[in-house]
């Protein structure tokens, strides 16, 4: 077992921010996993998957364990559909297109989605109308505190919108080492009418999308609009889409005509956070090495040399003033450490 002193975590998070683990290691087998978690003589301890929905605030006086279990299996199929096992160091969107070279459809509307498949249930991961719960099975947890492996079904899981129990009752408490899906062989059914994702098809000629035209739709539309974590340090959506009530929402429309929304329940909408943000000012804005995307006021980035500090300070700017405006609260997706 090697651990590392001193390293530098800025390859390990999206955001690019150049913090320091005073110890790490990186394991690829659930019995190196027991054993790390076992060490005594390092009582801090922080799990890392793929980076991609946290920001570093501070250097990490802990043992900082990079999950890189690997590795897809079909559990069982029939004509219709499969059941798949994903382990949860594989990189979200290299999974997806696994599953699109064999055809296996239901989760194309998600490609691009930056993270690992371990850290997909936790928030519930969503995009252009898909959500993880939608095609999500159960998932297998190391138990924090007896060491031993549980599962967790559909409705154990307790998904709602950008939340499941390990973000509630059960956070801090499991290690999620895979994810078994439910996926279709045939008779694919396509989302195509959320978002932009009709008329990307439309721009490209296609009239009968197979799944993988769906994927390479929302790819060119996520392309366009967020910048790759590979140019410019960011961690996707920064922000959680606010669901208010219609009473509230009725009251906004009236100083706002062309505010959006999309209903929840009889009683609630969702408004995006985006719209928001930039109705606030906010979107393309730069404060030196760090600010707002200009294209998606969602995306806090990082240019280059920012501080977590600096970029979590910003967010709690954009909080204030959009519940000064439209006396909203706006909740952060990304996990601040």
């Amino acid at each position: 077992m090697h651990i590392k002193q001193n390293i530098s975590l800025k390859p390990y998070n999206t955001f690019g921010i150049d913090a320091t683990a005073d110890y790490f290691v990186s394991v690829s087998s659930i019995d190196h996993l027991k054993k790390v978690l076992t060490l005594k003589d390092y009582p801090n301890k922080l799990i890392l998957g793929g980076g991609s929905n946290m920001l570093l605030t501070k250097n990490q006086e802990a043992l900082v364990i990079h999950l890189n279990i690997k590795g897809i299996s079909i559990v069982s199929e029939n004509e219709d559909f499969v059941i798949i096992k994903a382990n949860a160091g594989e990189n979200w969107h290299d999974f997806i297109l696994w599953c699109l070279k064999y055809d296996f459809g239901g989760l194309e509307n998600m490609s691009l989605i930056p993270g690992n498949v371990g850290t997909a249930p936790i928030q519930n991961i969503g995009a252009y109308g898909v959500e993880l719960k939608d095609h999500f099975v159960s998932c297998e947890a190391l138990s924090l505190k007896t060491g031993k492996i549980e599962s967790f079904n559909n409705a154990d899981c307790n998904f709602g919108y950008r939340n499941s129990i390990f973000k509630q009752e059960a956070k801090g408490q499991y290690i999620i080492t895979s994810v078994t899906f439910k996926l279709t062989k045939r008779h694919h059914k396509l989302n195509i009418n959320y978002g932009a994702i009709a008329s990307q098809l439309e721009v490209t000629g296609i009239k009968t999308p197979t799944i993988q035209d769906v994927s390479k739709a929302v790819i060119a539309i996520r392309e366009s609009k967020l910048p790759n974590p590979k140019d410019i340090g960011n961690s996707g959506s920064f922000f959680k889409n606010p669901v208010i009530s219609k009473s509230q929402f009725n009251i906004l429309v009236k100083n706002f005509k062309d505010i959006p929304s999309y209903p929840i329940s009889d009683n609630e909408v969702k408004v995006p956070a985006g719209w928001l943000i930039e109705k606030a000012g906010f979107k393309g804005k730069r404060f030196g090495d760090y600010g707002v995307h200009n294209k998606q006021a969602l995306v806090l980035v990082n240019y280059g040399h920012a501080k977590g500090e600096d970029i979590l300070n910003l967010s709690k700017l954009i909080q204030k003033t959009v519940k000064r405006l439209f006396n909203i609260s706006i909740e952060a997706e990304v996990n601040i450490l």
